[in-house]
């Protein structure tokens, strides 16, 4: 099987990548300014902005699946317009689409948010997730959209980053205490995108892990498990600022999971396995 990754080279395009080759499909990704550095892959520079080109590497890779895992944040003509480029010449050569999304087209008025929820985004980013999510399910019927929360994974990712950075003193910040999400993380939501894309299954999931935590009680997690001190961390509420966005998002990934094999840890399970691994590999 042939499966292409738009977004291969980012944090959760990287694990797809990865699961993809290690299970044998003949995998293709995608790139914006540079390839990533999985093997045996076949790369492609893309610009999602321009029609022609995804029309014409989507034609010439043929794949049976396209996972759509790229984002250009706030920018409309990227994560938007983007999107429904992506997902017409994926139903002009008859590809299977999965297309994922975010808990961002979500303003936080309801808290807790299950997969027939309505979008109703505050923000221009969220905005951009809710319209493509309206324009995949249009154009593809038989697509997925998968809303997924904050991503993280072995250190590595953006927030881990900065809590890194927050408790060694190098950054300036602080770690919200009303801002709540459900993390995830990205081999579990990896797996669970490759489980429903290579089934029959069509429509909305969400893919949330269980355990809803603020950034701050996140942040003392990873500092905790990776050897950092959390009582360093800088609290603050995100009410105080002037920084828009929704505070309390809990995806309800319940009926997903009832659907599906691949188990969706919380934070807590996880942040505690992975900082074994971590403290195995550096001790």
């Amino acid at each position: 099987m042939t499966v292409l990754i738009i977004g291969g080279s980012g944090f959760l395009g990287t694990e797809l990548v990865r699961q993809a080759a290690a299970a044998g499909h003949d995998t293709a990704a995608t790139f914006a300014s540079r390839p990533g550095r999985a093997s045996g892959v076949a790369w492609h520079p893309l610009d999602v902005r321009d029609s022609a080109s995804v029309a014409r590497l989507i034609a010439d890779v043929a794949p049976s699946v396209v996972v759509n895992a790229s984002s250009g944040q706030s920018d409309w003509a990227v994560t938007a317009d983007g999107a429904v480029r992506v997902a017409m010449a994926a139903a002009e050569q008859g590809c299977r689409l999965v297309h994922v999304s975010s808990d961002a087209v979500f303003s936080g008025a309801r808290v807790r948010y299950d997969e027939g929820s309505l979008p109703d985004p505050v923000t221009p980013y969220g905005a951009a997730k809710a319209a493509a999510e309206t324009a995949v399910r249009l154009l593809v019927p038989g697509a997925v959209v998968a809303r997924t929360s904050l991503i993280l994974g072995h250190g590595q990712s953006g927030h881990e980053r900065m809590v890194h950075a927050l408790a060694a003193g190098t950054r300036e910040g602080v770690l919200f205490t009303d801002d709540i999400r459900c993390p995830i993380h990205v081999e579990d939501l990896a797996a669970a995108l490759w489980e429903i894309a290579l089934s029959d299954a069509a429509g909305m999931f969400h893919l949330a892990g269980p355990d809803a935590l603020s950034r701050h009680d996140l942040g003392v997690l990873i500092a905790r498990h990776q050897g950092l001190d959390g009582a360093q961390l800088p609290a603050g509420r995100r009410a105080d600022t002037n920084l828009p966005g929704a505070l309390d998002v809990r995806l309800d990934s319940r009926a997903t999971q009832e659907r599906m094999r691949t188990r969706l840890r919380g934070a807590h399970e996880f942040l505690r396995q992975d900082g074994r691994i971590i403290q195995e590999a550096t001790g």
